[in-house]
């Protein structure tokens, strides 16, 4: 017969795993140092969904999960395009969507940014040559960063963020 007070004080699996990933850390501190410069507060970041396939959203999604959390480095997802200051659009812009697309974007106040995020946004992806799609977000908006894949990880969705960032401070 088996002790089920073994189950109790035998070692867990979870002690042994590390939650720390010193590569995101890095950037991530990097990222708001330069925010604060930059900006002089945290970046306000609105999602907006254009005609995607959602692959794209679940990962930006991971961005606020407690293994990223992305609002440490002063980063934050806001329900208001009239509060934000980056506009991350995922998908192909449909013909059905372009019109909120503009109305979101017109809403920004100024200065306003513009990150396509997956291939899709980026240049239609699957999607592109479809009689219902216009093409990526930059065929009605100014896009600054483009991130690619299909779709990107939280990573390089951070890097993209990062770089806007960048972008912005070099030209300061």
């Amino acid at each position: 017969m088996v002790n089920p007070l073994m189950y109790v004080f035998r070692p867990k699996v979870t002690e042994e795993f590390e939650f720390s990933d010193t590569e995101l850390d890095a950037l991530g501190s990097e990222t708001k140092a330069k925010i604060n410069k930059v900006f002089g507060h945290s970046l306000a970041i609105r999602e907006l969904d254009s005609g995607s396939d959602n692959s794209t959203e679940l990962e930006i999604s991971n961005l606020g999960a407690p293994h990223y959390d992305v609002e440490r480095f002063g980063i934050s997802f806001v329900a208001s395009p009239r509060h934000a200051d980056v506009l991350l659009v995922t998908g192909a812009v449909t013909l059905n969507m372009a019109k909120a697309v503009l109305k979101t974007y017109e809403a920004m106040p100024s200065p306003k940014f513009v990150i396509a995020v997956g291939d899709d946004a980026c240049n239609g992806g699957i999607y592109k040559g479809s009689y219902a799609v216009l093409g990526g977000v930059d065929k009605i908006l100014p896009v600054d960063i483009k991130i690619p894949g299909n779709p990107p990880s939280p990573k390089e969705i951070l890097r993209g963020i990062f770089a806007l960032v960048k972008n912005k401070e070099n030209e300061n």
